[in-house]
């Protein structure tokens, strides 16, 4: 099957504006060029001849033959026999289809690569011209030592204002930006956390995190995190038991079982939080992923305990090339947080800063995108599973990035092998229980894949399945990073 050809009907009013640019054919070729590079007309697709365009926008076939000729010579176009002309992006990048690999994969595995260890998104329409915004703006910076420990104020502002909307009075003072919500997690640890202390953990979890307290040299504690949501009163018990100076929670589309914590469980966790004089982190990376935008989210939990010390980051909403996250803080806690994060870094990237400037400007539309492509990739996963795997358990999330899929039998290890050679790369159960187990469990992500790549992964999946049941897998497998 031959490259999809972008309809001309489709084009004409993404290029049209761009034709007032002088020369009109480089106008025209920026303006294609732009939507390459954000995703908007995918790579590999075949654009329409020039004659086709020339004559859809009104303008000499010259025009468009320069173009095209420009886009080629900067290797955003590429021209195929019997294809036409394919959009490519410059450089040898590798296959769509092999996710965000964050590890090296074993030279056995054989076809295509699918990588479903990694619950992050590819970055969304809008993130180069959010790029291009930011450079026009960083010469006004260059004059400083570009270190700014707490972040730059028009994003702590931004930010500020966000956790105002969703019910958390805050300003700028009481945000620091960091490199990323695992950043943020590190200096939260430095500063709160001393040797020894222990830190309760939900069961699962997710895994840098409890590999983040032991490099604190604090202990995780696991609460077990209940099916049907969190339970006050059992994590009262495990809070008094074990006295630990913190409690690490992710109460917005909890990763990896997708789970929400409602308003009224909030109330009762503040409650219990503050009654055991337990400092609470919060990651709040997902908060932004609700699947049904009508859907009515909670306040943050700091709005119901004081003593919370919560985390952001641009990388699931917006894009993990970013390496953007934040903390929001009581200001008695601003200073030994900032004091921790001298001992880190100095400081974010000061572009990616104004790039997350400008993303959260349009915060609306680019969630908008990143819904449509997250729903359409679980619904795809969803009906996979329940075609061709109907004996595994699963609850749908209202948010989030991933299935939490309980498996008849506890091998989700040999399971993970056995992908593993179809060129099919999981996460094992056990990887996100604080101290193991969980074998009967694994975390399948919906990262807005194309229905035929989900399709394609559940075909290996469940022939890996068969396998695993079978008893024939053999051998051993390196532990996968997770995102």
């Amino acid at each position: 099957m031959g490259p999809r050809t972008v309809p001309v009907r489709r084009l004409v009013p993404l290029l049209r504006p761009a034709l007032a640019t002088s020369p009109a054919y480089r106008g025209l070729a920026d303006a294609v060029r732009l939507l390459v590079a954000d995703g908007r007309v995918p790579v590999g697709s075949r654009l329409p001849s020039e004659r086709e365009l020339a004559t859809a926008l009104d303008v000499s076939r010259t025009t468009v033959t320069r173009a095209y000729a420009e886009l080629r010579d900067r290797g955003y176009l590429t021209s195929r026999q019997g294809s036409g002309s394919v959009t490519a992006l410059p450089g040898d990048l590798p296959d769509t289809r092999q996710g965000t690999a964050l590890h090296p994969h074993d030279e056995q595995t054989t076809g295509d690569l699918i990588d479903l260890t990694c619950a992050s998104m590819s970055a969304p329409p809008g993130t180069v011209a959010a790029y291009e915004a930011a450079v026009a703006e960083l010469p006004r910076y260059l004059a400083g030592t570009g270190y700014h420990p707490l972040g730059l104020a028009r994003l702590r502002e931004a930010i500020a204002e966000r956790y105002t909307e969703r019910g958390l009075a805050t300003t700028a003072d009481q945000v620091i930006v960091t490199s990323g919500a695992l950043s943020g997690l590190a200096l939260a640890c430095r500063a709160l956390l001393a040797p020894g202390d222990r830190v309760v953990l939900e069961n699962p979890t997710y895994p840098n995190a409890v590999e983040a307290v032991r490099r604190a040299g604090a202990r995780p504690v696991a609460h077990p995190l209940d099916p049907g949501g969190w339970d006050a009163p059992a994590l009262d018990a495990t809070l008094r038991q074990t006295a630990p100076r913190a409690a690490y929670l992710i109460p917005d589309f909890h990763n990896p079982t997708g789970a929400l914590m409602d308003d009224a469980e909030r109330a009762a966790v503040g409650a219990t939080l503050s009654g055991t004089h337990t400092v609470a982190i919060v990651d709040e990376t997902l908060a932004e992923l609700a699947h049904d935008p009508t859907l009515s989210m909670p306040r943050p939990l700091a709005a119901h305990h004081g003593r919370t010390v919560s985390l952001g980051s641009a990388s699931k909403s917006f894009w993990g090339g970013l390496r953007i996250g934040w903390v929001r803080a009581p200001r008695d806690l601003v200073a030994p947080l900032l004091s921790a994060r001298l001992t880190l870094d100095l400081g974010a990237p000061v572009l990616e800063q104004l790039v997350l400037v400008h993303l959260l400007a349009h915060r609306e539309e680019v969630l908008a995108h990143r819904r449509d492509a997250v729903v359409r990739s679980r619904d795809a996963l969803v009906a996979g599973l329940r075609e061709r795997l109907p004996q595994w358990r699963f609850r749908v999330p209202e948010g989030g990035l991933c299935l939490w899929v309980e498996l008849p039998e506890a091998v989700s290890t040999p399971l993970c092998v056995a992908a593993d050679r179809r060129g099919l790369v999981l996460a094992p159960g056990s990887q996100f229980g604080v101290d193991g187990g969980l074998d009967r469990f694994l975390r399948l992500p919906f990262t807005g894949h194309a229905p035929e790549v989900v399709a394609d992964a559940v075909d290996r999946l469940a022939a890996a399945w068969d396998e695993a049941t079978s008893g024939r897998v053999g051998g051993t497998r390196r532990p996968p990073l997770v995102a």
